[in-house]
């Protein structure tokens, strides 16, 4: 995301302007302006990283301007260039500028200073690797809505650290995506990604499974192992869900996060955890520690840097963005002519609630694309129902759709009918169980997490509120 600079050039005379030329030549996109009207609360654009006010020698900005600086504080830094004689415009900025320039301003001494203020450290940006990471990080990280653009900004400022990171946000808006996308911006980009499930995690497996054991540490012991934090060196250990480790299970993770070291099952000595750590949590986990269900000595060391994703009914603007991106996923993985999405489509979706968020959304255009035969997608292919919060499925109607389509080949007719058979054998056992995912699991004669792998898959979240 390319850095943004607004300069208020208040310069009369021509040769005492300042050139944008000069901000661009340190990677900032520049707004101009020659002048500015009180109550000054459009200079706090989200995105804009500089500020920088061009005096020159005749004009006379008001002191109401530099007023509105002391007095709030913006994200933006602020840079004052300043008439050579410029003593009482000194005078007028001191307490209002972060830095300031005499004029005539000398090019590298303006990009130097520039490049301070705004904390980029140009050799690294510069390098074609960053920009490849960056490409990689970000692909699946989209959105251009304003609640969603301090988000974005937000993980490139997060990466540039080691802090660890608190992810908090509705279930389905991207947690994981996010702390993927600060690993790849982050110097550790070419270590390893461990996610942890930290639901599926029962007490007495935590230990053996986080920080590993050694031979003998129990009866079934029969050689060393590495736990996730090992196998996480010089990398991101994400914890998913953090919220839901018992109290007994939190505190043997202080150690982790205060002394960067841990302890293996069976072990008599403590080992060095070269990683970050980055939790998320779709609860408040303020609250839970609140109600004593969360210790408070763990949450203030994981709430260091904290970051709260929006929910997809709160950026109305991203949803027909994102709703083609799927729909031409979908259509590229079935192997199908891509297909246009109907304006009315599009005002059925953006007037969704969308309890499920990006996840939902993302099965909705699923569904819709197996469902539509055609080069467009209808209103009926959505599957809404306005009595109901979650989309329902037909797996008869969409596996006869799927087979009677005189436009698909053998192919993707066949990925269709395995997709709708798929769908509507994990939606009815689920149904059959009330959500259970164990229960349902067990019947298919399936691992558990492969049974959950298919249920997020096919069914919105709001359908397994049941599941254990």
């Amino acid at each position: 995301m390319e850095m943004r600079a607004l300069l208020l050039d208040f310069a009369i005379h021509p040769g005492e302007r300042l050139e944008p030329a000069l901000l661009a030549q340190a990677g900032l996109a520049v707004e101009v302006r020659e002048s500015v009207v009180a109550p000054f609360g459009d200079l706090a654009q989200p995105g804009v990283a500089l500020v920088v006010v061009n005096m020159g020698a005749d004009s006379q900005p008001t002191e109401e301007l530099f007023q509105w600086l002391k007095c709030n504080a913006l994200r933006a830094a602020v840079l004052g260039v300043l008439p050579p004689d410029g003593h009482e415009a000194l005078q007028r900025a001191a307490g209002a500028v972060d830095d300031f320039l005499l004029a005539p301003v000398h090019p590298e001494e303006l990009r130097q200073r520039v490049l301070r203020l705004i904390g980029v450290a140009a050799p690294e940006c510069a390098r074609p690797e960053y920009e490849c990471a960056r490409e990689l990080a970000l692909r699946n990280v989209e959105g251009g809505d304003p609640a969603f653009l301090s988000v974005l900004a937000r993980l490139v400022d997060f990466a540039r650290v080691g802090a660890p990171v608190l992810i908090g946000g509705e279930t389905g808006t991207g947690k994981e995506l996010c702390a993927r996308a600060i690993h790849l911006l982050s110097a550790r980009r070419n270590g390893p990604f461990i996610p942890v499930e930290c639901g599926s995690l029962p007490d007495h497996l935590f230990e053996s499974e986080i920080f590993g054991h050694t031979r003998g540490a129990f009866t079934d012991a029969h050689k060393d192992q590495k736990g996730l934090v090992a196998l996480a060196h010089n990398g991101t250990l994400f914890l998913d869900e953090v919220d839901s480790l018992s109290l007994v299970v939190q505190g043997k993770l202080l150690r982790l996060l205060q002394e960067s070291t841990f302890r293996p099952l069976g072990a008599d000595k403590f080992s060095r955890a070269d990683i970050r750590i980055i939790a998320a949590s779709n609860v408040s986990l303020k609250q839970r520690v609140e109600e004593k269900r969360f210790r408070s000595d763990l949450f203030f060391r994981l709430d260091v840097l904290r970051l709260h994703l929006p929910a997809l009914r709160n950026r109305p603007s991203d949803i027909p963005l994102l709703a083609r991106k799927f729909t031409d996923e979908f259509c590229d993985e079935y192997k199908q002519h891509r297909k246009r999405i109907c304006p009315a489509s599009l005002r059925l979706l953006q007037s969704w609630h969308w309890p499920g968020n990006v996840r939902e959304l993302r099965n909705t255009m699923q569904r819709a694309v197996l469902h539509a035969t055609g080069h467009e997608v209808l209103p009926c292919h959505l599957g809404f129902d306005s009595g109901q919060d979650t989309v329902e499925w037909s797996g008869e109607s969409l596996l006869e759709r799927s087979c009677n389509s005189l436009t698909a080949d053998f192919r993707s007719s066949r990925a269709r009918a395995i997709a709708a058979f798929e769908a509507d054998f994990v939606q009815r056992l689920l149904e059959k169980h009330q959500g259970n995912i164990t229960r349902a699991a067990r019947e298919a004669g399936k691992e558990r997490r492969a049974f959950g792998r298919l249920a997020q898959k096919y069914v919105s979240p709001v359908s397994r509120v049941g599941q254990n």
